[in-house]
C-alpha cells in the first residue's frame, strides 16, 4: 500500500479530531459562501444567519440546504465561491434530467481530486506497479480524468481508454 496516499494520521484521528477539523472547514466554507456567492448571502440573510453564527459542525442543521435547481437557476458560473481567474477547468453534469449542472475547479481543487482518487485506489490496493484501465469517459465528466490523474500520482501506469467498443475495452484489459 502506497504510504504517501494512506495518511494514518488524517484517516484514523480520534472522533473528537475529526470533529474539530470537520467545524474548522465548515466555518471557512460558511464565511467564503456568504462573502462570495450571492445566493447563499441572500438566504442567510433572509434567515437572519450570519457566518459568526455557525461555530462548528454541529451547526450544521442550521444551513440552508443547495438545490440541484439552485445550479441550473445560476447557469453557468452562478455560484462561484472564487474569482472567476482562479479557474482551470470546468466539468458539467450530462444534463439528462434537464439543464447541465456545472462545476469549476481551481488548480488547488483539481491537485485535491487527484490526490482523492489516488487516496481511493490506495485503498483497494493499487500501486505505482499497476495499470489502470480508465473506462470513464473523458468528457465533461469528473470521474474520467480524477481517475486518470490520480493513477498517475499513485506512480501507476494509465491506460486511457475511455468509453464504449466493448471489444476494445476487452482486448486493452
Amino acid at each position: 500500500m502506497s504510504q504517501k496516499y494512506f495518511t494514518p494520521e488524517t484517516e484514523t484521528m480520534s472522533r473528537e479530531e475529526l470533529g474539530a477539523l470537520q467545524s474548522s472547514r465548515l466555518k471557512d466554507m460558511v464565511r467564503r459562501c456568504y462573502e462570495n456567492v450571492p445566493l447563499y448571502k441572500q438566504r442567510f440573510d433572509e434567515m437572519g444567519l450570519k457566518p459568526e453564527d455557525v461555530n462548528g459542525i454541529e451547526d450544521i442543521k442550521k444551513l440552508p440546504f443547495t438545490y440541484k435547481t439552485d445550479l441550473r437557476d445560476n447557469y453557468p458560473l452562478g455560484m462561484l465561491a472564487v474569482p472567476r481567474e482562479k479557474h482551470s477547468r470546468v466539468h458539467a453534469s450530462s444534463g439528462t434530467t434537464g439543464k447541465q449542472t456545472v462545476v469549476a475547479y481551481t488548480k488547488e481543487d483539481l491537485d485535491m481530486w487527484a490526490t482523492c482518487c489516488a487516496r481511493a485506489l490506495t485503498a483497494i490496493g493499487a500501486t505505482a506497479d499497476d495499470f489502470v484501465h480508465v473506462s470513464y469517459g473523458y468528457g465533461l465528466f469528473t470521474g474520467g480524468l480524477g481517475i486518470h490523474y490520480g493513477a498517475e500520482k499513485l506512480g501507476a501506469a494509465v491506460i486511457p481508454v475511455s468509453t464504449g467498443n466493448t471489444s476494445r475495452q476487452m482486448r486493452c484489459i
